[in-house]
């Protein structure tokens, strides 16, 4: 079993990184510093939690005014990255939880530092606070990385203006209009860095939430650019394939002329949880056609009611007078993200964004 996140905050990280502290931060005590930090409480912490106190620690020994303690922490990250720590990526988060939370009154200082923080740790949480309170300033100073020689900081311009960003607070100011992200995600089109690049693809995947209209527009703009823009409206565009939107598949020349799919049925339509719910069909094409295949699970709820899922099957062509039975297995497995309700569910097959054949099952 992987070791849980939380726990790479061991003694041992923190008396590693504490070697450090002492160079870059003055009268820092290592040994005090490691003792606030394993409370009794601490081992009842989550990851989250735990990198709140160790901001709430590192800032025992920082100076009270944030603009000088802004310097520090450049200077700390500088010199972890000069002596090969740049491996904590995960465990650094705690800097930019202190910006966050002791900077939010200092703009410039904060916007400085996460620039240089975010070479060693990703600040794409923390900015969203600045981004709220600030948002004309920050979203101009954002606009200028993202033509930063760096690609971190590069990628903290896109990543950090998701109005949708998972585990974070959402932007509402850019889910009711994207206007101020779009000029960001231009520069960073065909940015060199694929790191980056898909960045900018999960952006407009979260705009086409709100506006599918503008992700459409921008893939119009867009295509033929090179390749890398191509890809980038293609993963832009997994939320519009799920839901089936008849512009995007039109935009995919993806249609459903000549295609047929016959006898789709789950097998066994009696299934326990920690089971699996195994369907088949018959696929025909006419023609040599490009099919976009994906099925759905309508999972029940507490409230009696059906939640459609949508789940990638294949994406391929299929030669003229294809005659193929396809069979596709889905896990009933106890997973964190997902609470399962025993009652009649529902499994279907979707082609090209349409829906052509359902049947029923149970889960006991």
């Amino acid at each position: 079993m992987a070791e849980p996140l939380k726990d790479r905050y061991s003694k041992k990280f923190f008396n590693h990184i504490s070697e450090v502290f002492v160079d870059t931060i003055p009268e820092f005590e290592k040994k005090i510093f490691v003792n606030k930090i394993f409370t009794k409480a601490w081992k009842n912490y989550e990851l989250k939690d735990r990198m709140r106190h160790c901001a709430v620690v590192l800032d025992d020994f920082l100076p009270q005014k944030f603009s000088k303690s802004a310097k520090l922490i450049i200077n700390t990250c500088r010199e972890f990255q000069k002596r090969g720590y740049d491996k904590y990526g995960l465990e650094f988060m705690f800097f930019p939880e202190y910006v966050e939370r002791f900077g939010l009154e200092d703009l410039k200082s904060s916007l400085k530092v996460m620039e240089n923080i975010t070479e060693l740790t990703s600040c794409e949480f923390a900015i969203r606070q600045f981004i709220i309170k600030y948002p004309n300033k920050t979203m101009a100073q954002m606009l200028k990385w993202s033509q930063h020689k760096n690609l971190h900081v590069r990628r903290l311009a896109s990543e950090g203006s998701r109005p949708r960003l998972p585990w974070a607070i959402a932007l509402p100011v850019f889910k009711n209009d994207p206007a101020k992200v779009l000029p960001i995600l231009e520069n960073l089109k065909q940015d060199d860095s694929e790191y980056v690049r898909r960045s900018v693809a999960n952006n407009l995947n979260d705009i086409s939430k709100d506006h599918p209209e503008v992700l459409l527009t921008i893939a119009k703009k867009w295509k033929g650019l090179s390749d890398e823009t191509d890809a980038i409206i293609k993963h832009a565009s997994r939320t519009l394939f799920k839901a089936g939107d008849p512009r995007i598949m039109k935009y995919y020349g993806l249609d459903v002329k000549g295609v047929e799919v016959q006898n789709f049925k789950v097998i066994k339509q009696k299934i326990k949880v920690g089971e699996y719910v195994n369907f088949e069909f018959i696929l025909s094409t006419e023609k040599s056609k490009y099919l976009r295949l994906e099925y759905a699970i309508y999972f029940l709820l507490k409230n009696g009611k059906l939640s459609k899922k949508v789940f990638k099957l294949s994406e391929k062509k299929y030669p003229a007078h294809s005659n193929q039975v396809i069979r596709k297995a889905h896990s009933f497995k106890i997973i964190s993200t997902r609470k399962y309700y025993k009652g009649n569910h529902k499994a279907s097959i979707i082609v090209n964004g349409v829906e052509m054949g359902k049947d029923n099952f149970t889960l006991l």
